[in-house]
């Protein structure tokens, strides 16, 4: 049976550009670009995209968006999108713009 992690990866995958790397991490999967996380999901299956910090209000404004906390700590530059806010590609694929218009301007890791 296939986690909630892994349903959220197998919708991802096709829609990510050619180029990231993916990885397990917390739970759920990463998916970097030139070593810096760009979007992912988290155990329960919802989304964890990376985000521009000075654009945080405008992105947690949007359908599903919300703070992602790391322990009782939110995770400046990160926000989580439940099922809500992916309702089918087209959603889905804005978000992975979102979050790559921020990470490519980010320097290698």
């Amino acid at each position: 049976m296939s986690s909630a992690s892994d349903v959220m990866g197998d919708r991802l995958r096709p829609l990510l550009p050619a180029g990231l790397i993916e990885k397990k991490m917390f739970g759920g999967l990463g998916f970097m670009l030139h070593g810096n996380m760009a979007i992912g999901t988290t155990a329960k299956g919802e989304l964890l995209v990376r985000i521009d910090p000075t654009k945080q209000a405008e992105a947690l404004a949007r359908p599903g968006a919300y703070q992602m906390h790391m322990g009782a700590r939110p995770m400046t530059g990160f926000i989580a999108v439940d099922a809500s806010g992916t309702p089918d590609d087209a959603a889905l694929s804005r978000w992975i713009a979102y979050a790559l218009a921020f990470t490519e301007t980010l320097p290698p890791k």
